[in-house]
């Protein structure tokens, strides 16, 4: 049985998203207004064929399996208006900011950073293959976060935005599970952020490291945060508030 401490906000309604190790968020304070949904460099160099994760010799079928979990869990979002991030991955088109050791490892996976591509330099911003996928296109007042690495807090402006909303839930789609998702949410951790995976929406260029990175997660009692499913998360949001219930037997 889930231990559930008293909610955040006095007098508000309890709502839970059913997650593993803990229901989310731990106070039951899951609000609109203090709730992210992060997606996480969906874009064409990782997921679509002539990319980079192609070019290194990766299967990007992963890739585009989460595509329409996460198409579902931001037509509920957007629906209800909680908080939309967006982020892309990508080093400036001079290199300044792609450190040596960073373009010799690229160059021995088999895609050197900036080389060109079939949709442009590989992993470089403005390119074709730097753009998010057509199917997950950000609307107009959802920002994009673009960051040179792999954490979307190191070297941008996201912290600055979640607490200029008042966000202190986020919840993580995107690729790949064990490194840009995995280290924005050991960043947004140690900020003091609760942090929920939705585990049908993610990938990761192995099976095996997906599947390792759900259990890093969910160690120690849920030390990075806790894990759901996007139907889990969707039902959460979607069902009627206690207060609408009542109102609707009185009708």
């Amino acid at each position: 049985m889930t231990m559930r401490p008293a909610i955040a906000a006095e007098g508000a309604t309890e709502v839970y998203v059913r997650a593993d190790p803990y229901d989310f968020p731990f106070n039951g304070d899951l609000r609109p207004e203090n709730t992210v949904v992060m997606v996480i460099d969906m874009q064409k160099d990782f997921c679509a064929s002539g990319g980079y994760f192609h070019a290194m010799g990766y299967d990007v079928a992963p890739m585009m399996a989460v595509v329409e979990p996460i198409r579902r869990v931001l037509a509920a979002a957007r629906g209800r208006e909680f908080h939309i991030m967006h982020t892309r991955q990508g080093r400036r088109p001079d290199l300044s900011d792609l450190p040596e050791v960073a373009r010799w490892r690229s160059r021995r996976g088999g895609a050197e950073i900036g080389a060109p591509g079939p949709m442009g330099r590989f992993m470089i911003r403005g390119e074709r293959g730097f753009q998010i996928i057509d199917e997950l296109r950000p609307e107009q007042d959802e920002p994009v976060i673009d960051k040179a690495g792999s954490g979307a807090f190191y070297g941008t402006d996201l912290e600055l935005l979640l607490h200029h909303n008042g966000i202190v839930n986020m919840v993580f789609t995107g690729i790949t599970t064990d490194v840009c998702v995995h280290s924005t949410i050991r960043e947004a951790t140690d900020r003091g952020f609760d942090c929920l995976l939705l585990e049908d929406c993610c990938a990761a260029t192995l099976r095996s490291n997906h599947v390792a990175a759900l259990s890093m997660i969910k160690q120690e009692g849920g030390y990075f945060g806790s894990i759901a499913t996007s139907d889990a998360f969707v039902d959460a949001i979607t069902e009627p508030s206690h207060e609408q219930e009542a109102q609707s037997v009185h009708a």
